[in-house]
């Protein structure tokens, strides 16, 4: 009998060690990213087409590499970071294990142009699924430019699990922020088939990421800044009053790498109890510096992950330092000097005297004299105050309006007490703010008023935007927000479907959402929290064949914008509710399957009572 285990070629070892270190194209932005970093670049620009799935190139003025080295390079655990086991331990690095290279190489198609400073030519390298197939010197800049197309070209059953493009562009725009927000001193720029997202310049950590998630960030952001022998915590935390439903603003950096660390984020999390709506989360932009030998970056091929040595220890202290940035913020915010009155500029007080009323007398007013044009206005009286304030105006024929009023009601008396008898005779009520109950033939109709609204305003969206005849309404002074590009970017690409749905958008672009004009059913001070839930459910990668793009944002918009448990309803409105309700096409369910009313017939009822 043979021998069965065998070694594999390197190119195969290659492309399984793809699968673990490049799962999409964001994985490889972020080797390509954090290796330009490492080589000291000042200036990193990343270029993408086609979310990275025809070209990911990244261009750095750093250090460069010789003929020697760029080949070496691509070669299977090759590294210049290490020499030793214990040199995991002391890493001022990002790349290290010598193994993103050599798979990205595996599985596309890539040229390379390096120069050092004191070389006067550099070097051309292309590889082609792990053969080189092109080297020769070249006239280039200092630096390093690195081009990968066609990923996956090679492994097209890894390329068919690959998302939309949409999906795969909001991980790289991820994996560009997390780069971007820890190195303010690297001017980095980045361009999506020829189009310009971000150009940011040399700054300061809150500099770079307000550059990053608009100009309004600044305002919400309050500062930390803790030093204890264990852990350095510097950074920004959300104000409790801009706390989001989604979990989308929160980064977390240890030693200048993004971590994933949910006990430290649990740490965060409590600070803020108590000062957050519910299902609310905090923002927050943490960098924590720890010595290198208490922390071990390598327990996961991303190196998203990490262990400390004293995790208890840590989560005292970041969920101190928050506590204290907090309540700096919240004392700083109230003035305890303040006396309860109104406030009067000083200049005008110490200027102001009492002056003497005048008094106006009209000597030509004759109380007996009738006008004979009814049109003409009626002398004031000398006792009168002229009606000379706007709001005044307001008041004029009050009296005229009340005793029409009276004349109403008391000659329709009759039929409106019959109309109330007519609601009365519906039985229609309000249980916990919760349940509308109506009573039928043959016992009790218990109505969740929440999923009957829910099922109301989503076929009445899945219509208008079917048959695209959603009606807006027009606002009289804009809306105007400030989102990270990233969030604005799923706006636009829903452009279309919103305003079939009756959004009206003046400006959509970069960081700034402008609206004048919304769907009827949307109220004004609801609309952030609207957009916030639509951009959260799109950025979920969801099977993408189960839901249409339609049927995902009418589910979402109905969801946000129905009325909630809690919500006191009067009469016609309970009415209105049912009404619509039963006119629905599938009145028993809301779109996600959950029941909507339930009946109570007077058997049960008669059952309970045996």
């Amino acid at each position: 009998m043979s021998d069965i285990i065998k070694l594999l070629p390197d190119h195969v070892a290659n492309q399984i060690a793809a699968g673990e270190v490049v799962q999409r194209p964001a994985s490889v932005v972020k080797e390509l990213l954090e290796n330009a970093i490492d080589a000291g670049a000042m200036q990193v620009q990343l270029i993408v087409k086609d979310a990275g799935k025809t070209l990911i190139q990244v261009i750095d003025n750093g250090k460069g590499m010789s003929m020697t080295d760029a080949r070496m390079a691509f070669e299977r655990h090759a590294t210049s970071k290490i020499a030793t086991a214990d040199d995991l331990f002391n890493l001022y690095t990002k790349g290290f294990r010598g193994e993103a290279l050599a798979s990205v190489a595996a599985i596309s198609q890539v040229a390379v142009k390096s120069k050092r400073q004191e070389d006067d030519l550099g070097t051309l390298l292309e590889i082609e699924g792990s053969k080189v197939s092109r080297q020769e010197p070249v006239v280039t800049s200092q630096g390093t430019m690195i081009s990968v197309r066609n990923l996956f070209y090679n492994v097209p059953a890894r390329r068919k699990f690959l998302k939309s493009d949409q999906v795969e562009l909001r991980n790289i725009t991820d994996e560009f922020h997390r780069v971007a927000m820890v190195h303010p001193e690297v001017a980095m720029s980045f361009t999506h088939n020829d189009t310009s997202l971000f150009n940011l310049v040399k700054s300061t950590y809150r500099q770079r990421i307000v550059g990053i998630m608009g100009s309004k960030t600044s305002e919400k952001l309050v500062p930390v800044d803790e030093e204890t022998e264990l852990v350095t915590v510097k950074g920004f935390i959300g104000k409790p009053e801009f706390a989001r439903k989604t979990r989308g603003l929160q980064y977390l950096f240890v030693n200048d790498r993004f971590v994933r660390h949910n006990y430290l984020s649990h740490a965060v999390a409590s600070a803020f109890e108590g000062l957050l709506k519910d299902k609310s989360n905090p923002s927050y932009f943490l960098y924590l510096t720890v010595p290198r030998d208490s922390v071990d970056i390598n327990i996961h091929p991303t190196k998203t992950e990490v262990k400390f040595d004293d995790e208890h220890s840590l989560y005292a202290i970041l969920r101190s330092s928050v506590k204290h940035a907090l309540g700096q913020f919240s004392v700083n915010a109230i003035d305890f000097q303040q006396e309860k009155q109104y406030e009067v500029p000083y200049d005008v007080a110490k200027n102001a005297h009492s002056q003497v009323p005048k008094i106006e007398v009209n000597p030509d007013f004759n109380p007996f004299q009738q006008e004979s044009n009814t049109n003409t206005s009626y002398a004031t009286p000398s006792f009168q105050k002229p009606l000379t304030q706007p709001w005044e105006a307001l008041y004029a024929g009050i009296e005229e309006t009340s005793q029409l009023i009276d004349e109403t009601h008391a000659q329709g008396s009759t039929s409106s007490m019959f109309h109330k008898a007519e609601v009365e005779q519906r039985n229609i009520f309000q249980l916990q703010r919760k349940y509308v109950i109506s009573t039928l033939k043959s016992g009790l109709l218990v109505v969740n008023q929440q999923r009957a609204h829910e099922r109301i305003l989503y076929e009445k969206l899945l219509r208008q935007l079917t048959v695209q005849n959603g009606v807006s309404q027009q606002l009289l002074f804009p809306i105007k927000l400030n989102l990270p590009a990233n969030e604005v970017a799923v706006l636009i690409n829903l452009q279309e479907e919103l305003e079939h749905t009756g959004f009206l958008f003046k400006t959509l672009e970069h960081n700034v959402v402008e609206i004048e004009g919304l769907p009827l059913e949307l109220k004004e001070k609801d609309v952030p929290l609207v957009l916030e839930a639509i951009i959260a459910k799109e950025q979920q990668e969801l099977p993408e064949n189960k839901y249409s793009p339609a049927d995902r944002l009418a589910q979402t918009m109905a969801v946000t914008m129905s009325i909630k448990t809690g919500e006191a309803l009067n009469s016609e409105a309970m009415e209105s509710l049912l009404d619509e309700l039963f006119a629905c096409k599938e009145p028993e369910i809301t779109a996600s399957g959950r029941k909507i009313f339930i009946n109570l017939s007077g058997d049960s009822l008669h059952s309970k009572f045996n």
